[in-house]
């Protein structure tokens, strides 16, 4: 059987799905999963990536375990599928395990702030941590105070070192240290632990 993950990100460009893909390969493969990987498709838009996602679901044959990962866009209180039922009125496919939905709380940024030493490695002196939420409970600040602050906080690192969605942001993605990520986020060990149950070392 092949794991392979439906992502939210990586805009229309072709450029930018391959950076994507490398970033979270890179994260994943730190995370320990380096010689038992998904596969890892870049999709774009959130609807994109579940549509992808129930292409893949419906065709068994393929011997394909998809799995859906996209932001949550808000506060999540119920299981995953629970959420995107309320949020996007996404019906859960008939058949799918609850591991098949996964969600990125609140958004990829809120995955970036977690980690100051990796926002230090790639911005520099330039970085103002004082702007950044704290790392308690950051999966309850909402994605566009987690996104504004990540904005501030790089903003004097110059015009193409700042940061922002697209290349800088999956560059970033990239040295995220997935320990650290796994004591902040509890939507991220969730990740983590369904990929473990799916991958065999």
């Amino acid at each position: 059987m092949t794991v392979k993950l439906y992502v939210e990100g990586g805009g229309d460009a072709k450029s930018l799905h391959i950076d994507c893909r490398r970033g979270f390969s890179q994260l994943l493969e730190r995370a320990g999963f380096k010689g038992r990987m998904p596969r890892i498709k870049a999709c774009g838009s959130r609807n994109a990536a579940y549509d992808d996602f129930l292409t893949a679901h419906r065709q068994p044959r393929t011997q394909e375990h998809p799995i859906l990962l996209v932001d949550s866009e808000g506060p999540v209180s119920r299981d995953p599928w629970g959420h995107l039922s309320d949020r996007d009125n996404w019906s859960r496919p008939r058949a799918s395990d609850d591991d098949q939905a996964q969600l990125m709380v609140q958004c990829m940024e809120t995955w970036c702030v977690a980690d100051r030493e990796a926002l230090r490695a790639v911005f520099g002196d330039g970085l103002v941590e004082n702007a950044l939420p704290a790392v308690n409970e950051l999966e309850a600040r909402a994605k566009g105070d987690v996104q504004d602050a990540l904005g501030n906080a790089t903003r004097s690192c110059g015009k193409n070192r700042k940061y922002a969605k697209g290349r800088r942001s999956f560059q970033l993605l990239e040295k995220l240290n997935p320990d650290t990520l796994r004591k902040h986020l509890p939507h991220f060990e969730r990740l983590c632990a369904a990929l473990d149950r799916l991958l065999p070392t």
